[in-house]
């Protein structure tokens, strides 16, 4: 008796035992544990095993630290992840760790010992407590808690990456960014953001232009439902399915009601929508941004168009004319098979093929309304630079208008689009060109992203083919009602009628108007000055909302408010990854201030002499500044003028990575008046400043590339352009006497190896490309040409830069 109760107590133990999780599956890590990627079993579970946090693969030996639905079970390459910690920087499938140290730092370890991934708790300003633990909680959520167990001193939902999770707020410094495709998850092109407008949007910023195509930029805030007038830039989705944005974009989900588990995503394809499903069921799509998937900006790459077909999806092609880069990427878009007008000596005889319901977003050269179809023709054709036109019927005026183009980007074919656009083609050859009429030639390229559900595999369920049709119908009911209420506003109200001017309605700006007193404070009496220049002097300053900023205290001139307010509200509106932010500005009395962003590692002026600027980044300091020049010269809405480009001017962020500041203020012009290019008084600085000024010819962007050369070679060769200055001790210099004496060194028959040794700065450490060098000494040339119709466009310097740029230096 006694022998057989205690086999019943050990089978009892034992079963309970086999119950249980493993001992190295975990709800929390305390100080001291590691999680070890040796150990498949070794992750950290939410209370209620929805969630799991631990190593993932994201390819055959390589592993990221993220967090993933884990109920209902998934296998270990097939779950949906929504979040990771180090996305773009993998780790080892062996003896990689994420521990939380001693001192309660949380540190994520590569098999070589490196750390990839840290969370410091001493910058944590805000922690009195030593950290506790690591745990995972049931929202999908990690925090680091202290030692109550109570504080989060750090949580993921702070730093999300392609998902936004039911209570997790999406802020105006938390984006989401897409994996960059359907394979991988490292950061991709698209991100959903608060805008400086305090608007919810969608941005494509890729590796040559980035633009924001939803909601859609042709229209001003208020015509799409959203606001600008609001301060606390914050979105949240809750678990019932329903959105609510700061800037007055809300929705309910299509299963609108309490479900298990839902997401928000930024999807590879550039659309963000919204995933919902119930315990075993599929992920489907209850709401989706854009309905129109070839509205989202980068699809197909320069001069090629998407067409989007319910059976095949989206697809992409060339125009007529035009043939792939490469023919296995979309994404690299198309070159012309004919030379290019603007070659000396080229045959200017061209015609044009109409291609209807063909838009091409952008990039406007001019905008002439209530003209002929022959006068537009004969506009383009004038224009050696450009690619064709958009020729459109204005329905508010009862004419037709044109919009040349110096850029064939972000096209598409939608039979919605009312106009047509003429494509510019040798008029020997245009005979031969035909235009697609039965979709586009299939390409090999990666899988298509599906358009509707993104995570279902197998036979598409009924439920989910109804819920389509029904988000479907009241897509179109949505788009009937938005258009009469527009049409009503607009009849009720003329003053909404205005904003049409060069085919564009300009959007209305949204940062801070801080008070003098504010930003007196902000810079403590304005006690330290970190730069100085002909239009003020800028003061490091601390401001609550946004940390550390630079507050730039114009000079006292006699310049109106209202010519202040229009200047600024045109500065705020621009966006480019390359351009120095403005965060917001003051005008008071005769106080003209501007705030914009800190740059932890000042200008470009200030690193040129020391030991942290290699070739490479140098390279990338001369890619960047050129992509932010370019923005202002021909992207965006205004045509604006530097005027004083110099590496005082070129400020560089914690990588590196350089921003233009000090844009804007000194020549805002209208694209309808580039001719009008006078300017009141010399601008610039000595050294860097084109002959145009000296000679008082006419003003216009060329004088920005003639700086950007005059840099270019200062970086190249550690010489200074200002007069006084010696060059290698040789010379003393001007900008006339620099230019020289680089070329003076390129002596015919002399190796190119052996001139370029002789001006390249030797103070610089470590190895350079010599053909890269080539290059740079190639295209500062071009830009310090005397004749400004020599120099190319800055556009032209970005194509002739990132086609070196791949290669490391």
């Amino acid at each position: 008796m006694r022998n057989s109760s205690f086999l019943l107590a050990l089978v009892l133990s034992i079963l309970h035992l086999s119950s249980q999780p493993s001992a190295a599956t975990r709800t929390t890590l305390s100080r001291g544990d590691s999680l070890s990627i040796d150990n498949p079993d070794d992750i950290l579970i939410s209370k209620s095993g929805v969630f799991s946090a631990g190593f993932y693969p994201v390819s055959k030996s390589a592993y990221c630290f993220a967090i993933w639905f884990s109920h209902p079970p998934c296998s270990s390459q097939n779950c949906t992840v929504v979040w990771m910690a180090n996305r773009n920087e993998p780790v080892n499938g062996r003896y990689s760790k994420l521990s939380i140290k001693k001192n309660g730092d949380l540190v994520l370890t590569d098999a070589s010992h490196t750390v990839v991934w840290a969370i410091d708790t001493a910058s944590l300003s805000w922690s009195k407590t030593p950290v506790h633990q690591l745990r995972l909680l049931d929202s999908g959520n990690l925090v680091l808690l202290d030692r109550e167990g109570n504080v989060p001193l750090w949580q993921s939902f702070n730093y999300p990456t392609d998902v936004l999770l039911p209570g997790q707020n999406l802020t105006w410094n938390t984006p989401l960014v897409s994996s960059r495709s359907n394979g991988s998850f490292s950061s991709g092109y698209y991100k959903l953001y608060f805008d400086n407008d305090n608007v919810l949007r969608l941005l494509f910023d890729g590796p040559l232009i980035s633009s924001v195509y939803w909601p859609d930029p042709a229209y001003v805030s208020w015509e799409v439902g959203r606001t600008n007038n609001n301060y606390s830039r914050v979105a949240v989705l809750d678990s019932m399915g329903n959105f609510t944005s700061s800037d007055n974009l809300t929705f309910l989900t299509s299963d609108f009601g309490k479900k298990t588990q839902r997401m928000l995503k930024v999807d590879h394809d550039g659309n963000v929508r919204v995933y919902s499903r119930e315990k075993d069921e599929k992920w489907v799509v209850t709401w989706q941004g854009l309905s129109e998937s070839c509205a989202v900006h980068g699809i197909c790459g320069p001069n090629s168009v998407c067409r989007y077909s319910p059976r095949e999806g989206r697809s992409c092609s060339c125009p007529p004319g035009y043939v792939w880069n490469n023919d296995t990427d979309w994404t690299q878009g198309c070159a012309p098979k004919f030379e290019s007008f603007c070659n000396p000596g080229s045959d200017a005889h061209v015609d044009f093929l109409r291609l209807p319901h063909h838009d091409f977003y952008g990039y406007d050269k001019d905008y002439t309304p209530n003209t002929t179809l022959a006068s537009c023709k004969k506009m383009c054709a004038d224009l050696c630079n450009c690619k064709g036109f958009q020729y459109k019927f204005n329905g508010e005026k009862g004419s037709f208008d044109c919009f040349p183009k110096i850029q064939l980007l972000n096209g598409y074919i939608s039979f919605s689009f009312i106009g047509s656009t003429y494509l510019k083609l040798p008029k020997a050859n245009l005979s031969s060109y035909q235009i697609p009429t039965k979709g586009f030639d299939p390409l090999p390229c990666p899988p298509k992203a599906q358009e509707v559900v993104t995570y279902l595999k197998g036979h598409q369920n009924s439920t989910l083919e109804i819920l389509f049709i029904f988000a479907t119908a009241l897509a179109g009911v949505e788009i009937v009602v938005v258009f009469l209420t527009w049409s009503f506003l607009v009849r009720t109200d003329p003053d909404k009628r205005g904003g049409y001017a060069k085919g564009y309605r300009l959007a209305g700006t949204g940062f801070t108007r801080f008070t003098y007193a504010e930003l007196k404070k902000a810079t403590r009496n304005f006690n330290k000055e970190i730069g100085r220049g002909s239009g003020g002097i800028v003061y490091k300053g601390v401001l609550p909302d946004h940390g550390e900023a630079a507050v730039k205290l114009l000079n006292e001139e006699n310049q109106g408010e209202d010519e202040f307010l229009t200047e600024v509200r045109t500065i705020g509106n621009l966006n480019h990854m390359n351009l120095i932010a403005m965060w917001g500005y003051c005008v008071e009395g005769r106080h003209r201030l501007l705030v914009y962003e800190f740059m932890n590692h000042g200008s470009l002026a200030e690193n040129l002499s020391s030991d942290q600027l290699d070739w490479k980044k140098r390279y990338e300091i001369a890619v960047g500044s050129a992509k932010g020049l370019a923005y202002l010269h021909e992207e965006c809405l205004e045509w604006v003028l530097h005027c004083d480009v110099k590496p005082q001017n070129i400020l560089l962020d914690s990588d590196y990575q350089p921003k233009v500041a000090d844009f804007g203020l000194s020549k805002l012009l209208n694209r309808e008046g580039l001719k009008n290019t006078s300017f009141s008084r010399i601008r610039g600085t000595r050294g860097y400043m084109a002959p145009e000024w000296v000679y008082n010819m006419p003003i216009t962007s060329k004088v920005d590339v003639y700086s950007y050369g005059i840099v270019l070679l200062e970086m190249l060769t550690g010489g200074n352009p200002v007069a006084g200055h010696t060059i290698r001790g040789e010379i003393k210099g001007d900008n006339k006497t620099f230019t020289s004496w680089v070329r003076e060194k390129m002596k015919p028959g002399l190796p190119m190896e052996t001139w370029i040794g002789e001006i390249v700065d030797p103070t610089v450490k470590g190895p350079y490309d010599i053909k890269k060098m080539e290059v740079l000494v190639a295209v500062a040339l071009q830009c310090v040409e005397e004749d400004r119709d020599a120099r190319p466009t800055i556009s032209q310097v970005v194509e002739m830069l990132l086609r070196h740029e791949s290669e490391d230096l």
